[in-house]
């Protein structure tokens, strides 16, 4: 059961990040198109990264019993896409958050 405790865990903080933003439409309620470009070329990227990584054998996928164990490419985790996207996610997210506050913090 606990195999799928990592994959749970990234699917919760996706969901939350999606809430914050919607809560202060930050990104994708603000700019939807500009938000999927950066987010998906952000992932695209350090997926190419990683994959790179992977045929040179910097980066191999290691044993966990938080992990699924299922893999898309040979120590490509499954869980590595989704991982990804919610940390090109949560750093947009934060970046235009903090960019929010200072911005508040100047009018005052």
């Amino acid at each position: 059961m606990t195999g799928f405790a990592y994959l749970t865990a990234l699917i919760l903080s996706v969901g939350a990040t999606v809430l914050v933003d919607a809560r202060w439409r930050l990104a994708f309620w603000r700019a939807p198109g500009a938000a999927a470009l950066a987010v998906g070329a952000g992932t695209v990227l350090l997926l190419v990264w990683d994959l790179v990584g992977i045929g040179f054998g910097v980066f191999f996928r290691g044993d966990s019993p938080w992990a699924t164990g299922l893999v898309i490419a040979p120590d490509l985790p499954v869980e590595e896409p989704l991982f990804l996207l919610f940390l090109c996610y949560l750093a947009l997210v934060g970046v235009l958050g903090a960019e929010r506050v200072l911005r508040t913090a100047e009018r005052s």
